[in-house]
This record gives C-alpha cells, sequence and structure tokens, in this order.
C-alpha cells in the first residue's frame, strides 16, 4: 500500500480568520437611517420645547397633517423612482376634492362622487405618463403644464369659491378615528406598506428601479419601459386624488386653492427620507419618514410660535443637505 503525500507548494492554504463586521443602524434602515435618526432628534427636542407636543390631541392632529401629503408623497416617490418628476400632485389634489364637493354639493352619493374625483385624477396622471412616454417631453415640462391646467380647470369651474356644505356623513371619513386612531393615518400607512411592499417583492417594483437605473438597459432586458412611465404617472395621480378626496373629507369643503405648495412637500418628504432625484434609490417607508419630518417640524413650528417663513427654510436647507450625501455617497461607493 502506498502513501501519497501532498507537496507543500500544492497545500490548500488555511482559511483566513473571519472579519467580524459590526452592524450599524445604516445597515438596518438602509436609506432611511438619515431620515429615521433627524426625526428622533426632533421628536426629542419638541418633547423637551413643549408641554403640548406629546399630547393626544396634538399628536392625532400631526397624524392628520402628515397623512394626506404624505399619501402624495408616495405617488410622487414612483416618480422619482423613474428619474422623473411630478410637479402636478397639488393641483390634481385641488382639482379631485373639488370634483368630489361640487358633485356631493349637487346630491351625488358619496361613493359615486369619490369615485369621480378619484378618476379625474387618473385621467391627469395618464395624460402627464402618455406624454412623457411617447411624446418623449421632459417630465418637469409636462406636469408643469398639467399644474398650470389643473388649478385653472378647478378655478374656472368653481368660480374661485369654496363648495359647501357637504354631508356630514363625508366628513367622517377623514376626521372619524378607528381603535383611537385618526382614520387618515390607517389610511397612510395602509398605502406607505402596500408600496412598499410592490416596490420590494413584484417585477412591477423591480422594472421602477430598473427604469430609473438606466431606462435604454431596461428596454434590452425586455422590460416593457413606455407602459411602465404610464402606470406611474397615472398610479401618482391616482394617490393626489386620494389626497384630494381625503383634504376635502377633513374640511368638509371644496377649496378651490387645496394642494398650493404640496408637490414641494412631496419633493422634499421623498429627497429627505433617501430617494436620490437620479432615479431608482429610495423607499415608500423614507419617503413616509420624510413626510412626518416635514409635518412635525410644521407641527413644532406651530406649537412654538415660530415664524412659518423661517420653517421653510429650514425644510429648503434639508433638501440641500440630503441631496449632498446623496451625490457624496455616490461618488464614496463609486471609488
Amino acid at each position: 500500500m502506498t502513501r501519497t503525500t501532498t507537496p507543500a507548494s500544492q497545500e490548500v492554504p488555511a482559511a483566513a480568520p473571519k472579519e467580524e463586521r459590526i452592524i450599524t443602524f445604516g445597515d438596518v434602515f438602509g436609506r432611511d437611517a438619515g431620515g429615521i435618526i433627524v426625526l428622533l432628534v426632533l421628536f426629542g427636542g419638541l418633547t423637551l420645547l413643549s408641554d403640548q407636543f406629546l399630547t393626544p390631541d396634538n399628536l392625532a392632529n400631526l397624524a392628520r397633517q402628515v397623512a394626506i401629503f404624505g399619501i402624495i408623497a408616495i405617488g410622487q416617490l414612483l416618480v422619482i423612482l423613474t428619474a422623473g418628476i411630478d410637479l402636478s400632485v397639488g393641483s390634481v389634489l385641488g382639482l379631485s376634492g373639488c370634483v368630489t364637493a361640487e358633485l356631493l354639493f349637487h346630491g351625488t352619493g358619496i361613493p359615486i362622487a369619490i369615485l369621480a374625483g378619484l378618476l379625474i385624477a387618473v385621467v391627469c396622471g395618464l395624460i402627464n405618463g402618455l406624454l412623457v412616454a411617447y411624446a418623449n417631453l421632459p417630465p418637469f415640462i409636462v406636469t408643469l403644464g398639467m399644474l398650470g391646467i389643473a388649478r385653472g380647470v378647478v378655478l374656472v369651474f368653481t368660480n374661485a369659491s369654496t363648495i359647501q356644505p357637504l354631508p356630514e356623513s363625508f366628513s367622517n371619513l377623514a376626521n372619524g378615528t378607528l381603535l383611537g386612531i385618526p382614520n387618515l393615518l390607517w389610511i397612510f400607512v395602509i398605502i406607505t406598506v402596500a408600496v412598499a411592499l410592490v416596490l420590494r417583492r413584484t417585477v412591477f417594483g423591480r422594472y421602477v428601479y430598473a427604469i430609473g437605473s438606466n431606462p435604454e438597459s431596461a428596454r434590452l432586458a425586455g422590460v416593457p419601459v413606455k407602459t411602465m412611465l404610464v402606470a406611474v404617472y397615472a398610479i401618482a395621480g391616482l394617490l393626489a386624488g386620494v389626497g384630494g378626496v381625503l383634504f376635502t373629507s377633513r374640511l368638509n369643503a371644496g377649496i378651490p386653492t387645496a394642494g398650493t405648495g404640496y408637490e414641494l412637500n412631496a419633493i422634499a418628504a421623498c429627497v429627505i427620507g433617501g430617494a436620490s432625484l437620479f432615479g431608482a434609490k429610495g423607499g415608500a417607508f423614507g419617503a413616509a419618514t420624510g413626510a412626518l419630518i416635514v409635518a412635525t417640524l410644521n407641527n413644532g413650528g406651530n406649537l412654538l410660535a415660530i415664524n412659518s417663513f423661517y420653517l421653510q427654510i429650514i425644510i429648503g436647507l434639508l433638501i440641500l443637505i440630503a441631496v449632498f450625501f446623496d451625490q457624496w455617497r455616490g461618488r464614496v461607493t463609486s471609488r
């Protein structure tokens, strides 16, 4: 019986000891980590500065404030993930809400009035998507045009007048509670979780990120880029419509100027929550966190009697800081 030996030069080297890696806060929450830290600091600071901040009434008010433009921010996120932008969501919110209010004012049933408000919002989103996808027009120009059209239409057919009174039962949709939690917050959470699951667990979500990363490569890989873009803008319009219906329900009146500036708050929420304006980066929970940061700033400013103009400056600075860190992180990871 012969015995074979392996030459020293061919001996398999011993496995190098595994380097232990410390799991950081950013590893757990990804791009949402920065927003969560800012939110925690805000909550802590306002708790110390105001005795009213953590009261049930104020927290319920905060929940109602964040829910409406938070829902719009989730729709805006889908567009931003494709490297687009939707400047029309605030005007579409106003149009959808006033269409719903006008029908209710003339005796139409609540379900039909709500469906009509949502339908007009989806139509606006579809027009945006078709012009971006098939006419190859820049999203900024298309949605800027829709911003003016939707706002003009609502001012014309309402004669710039508030539509009221509306049925009391319609007001309960936004002002009611379930298990002691405002209905608006329930709706916001459900939409956020649903979109998060779609983005993370479905082919639709993978296609959205692929288009934002490189639309031409996505097309060559078999992604229906044009159809996806139309769908994304339609969903953004739908969620703006949901926000419009809820806004009208909360005030129990159709306000022609409703949603003015909400498109900027929605973009701010997405960017502060970790989304990249260059596409393919960000998530629903990050956008929701960003929306909560913006709402908390406004709520805390009211409690502390801070001039709202200063709050606008702070939100603008947060956007700049978020974009700076996104660019810096991109340069670091590309090295």
